[in-house]
């Protein structure tokens, strides 16, 4: 982990957030130049309607190591750590946000777990917290239902200041509200030293939250989409499929006992018997039937589309600093 031309890469990605900028760019700075770190910040600005660009421009002017890049619109915390983690050229990347509720001063020990303690990734933990009820109860519950699913023992799968090998985010894609679960990917893509550290929540001091209630909707549906994507992105058929036999099994069993039902009537009664079609069976058989063909095709499809994908991000950036 030494061929890297910086130390430390501090990805941040933001949204109306002028008040803060020119504080934590100096916070980090002063972090920065008192451990003889080489670094670079980069700003994702994700669309912001305030003057937030043009503080970072101004802020660029002062900081060489400023790589700030500019959203045409507003896309998300998860599309702004996937640009900052692709543009990411230091040893260690640090993650945090740019409301000054995350501390630099952590920097210097999360490095150190990372350079000396060769942790592939490590998270923060905002033991004690300064946000309302309305935020911290589901925030437990989703980290008690993502420590469930993945097996990953952290107690705040959501702090936005963590720690990564480059390695490591260089291998994870990230999207819809998957920030949040970056540690699953990570262990899902073979990197289990998974380590956490108890870090300093601070109350915000400008500006207002910018989640709203939708995250609490739009996050376990991503935990659900992470466990199936991981298991069968690759092998959709294995599920497809899977399900699409089962279902067929299913219709045709049916259908091969209505037919057995009815030739034993017509047998015993010679002339009056049951049609087929006044059957509830009947019909239920033709469903799972047609579903068990459709479930099989779409494995099939997604086969081919899997040996012939070509990935790519649709982030249209309008202004990039310091590329």
């Amino acid at each position: 982990m030494n061929n890297y031309p910086k130390d430390i890469s501090v990805v941040i990605p933001l949204y109306n957030e002028e008040e803060s900028l020119p504080e934590l760019e100096l916070w980090l700075r002063e972090v920065m130049l008192k451990n003889k770190y080489s670094y670079e910040l980069i700003f994702v600005d994700d669309g912001s309607t305030d003057n937030s660009w043009e503080v970072i421009s101004k802020l660029a002017l002062q900081n060489a190591n400023i790589h700030a890049i500019k959203f045409n619109r507003n896309y998300g915390k998860s599309a702004g750590l996937n640009v900052g983690f692709k543009a990411a050229v230091g040893e260690v990347v640090i993650t945090m946000d740019a409301d000054l509720q995350d501390s630099p001063d952590e920097i210097p020990a999360l490095y150190k777990m990372i350079v000396e303690e060769k942790y592939h990734l490590v998270s923060g933990w905002k033991k004690k917290r300064y946000d309302p009820l309305s935020k911290t109860i589901p925030t437990k519950l989703y980290n008690a239902a993502a420590r469930a699913m993945s097996g990953i023992k952290l107690n705040d799968f959501n702090c936005g200041l963590k720690a990564y090998q480059n390695r490591v985010i260089k291998s994870v894609d990230v999207y819809g509200e998957m920030h949040r679960y970056i540690p699953v990917i990570a262990k899902w893509n073979g990197f289990n030293k998974i380590g956490e550290k108890v870090v300093e929540h601070r109350a915000r001091k400008y500006g207002v939250t910018k989640f709203g209630f939708e995250r609490f909707i739009y996050g376990p549906l991503d935990l659900l989409s992470i466990s199936f994507v991981s298991k069968f992105k690759k092998r959709p058929m294995h599920f497809f499929g899977f399900m699409g036999v089962l279902s067929f099994l299913f219709g045709f069993a049916c259908t091969m006992y209505l037919i057995a039902d009815k030739l034993y009537h017509i047998y015993l009664s010679k002339s009056s018997y049951r049609d087929v079609v006044d059957n509830t069976w009947f019909y239920l058989a033709l469903v799972a039937i047609i579903l068990g063909v459709q479930l099989f095709l779409a494995g099939f499809i997604g086969e081919m589309m899997i040996q012939h994908s070509d990935k790519k991000n649709d982030y249209l950036v309008s202004e990039e600093i310091g590329a």
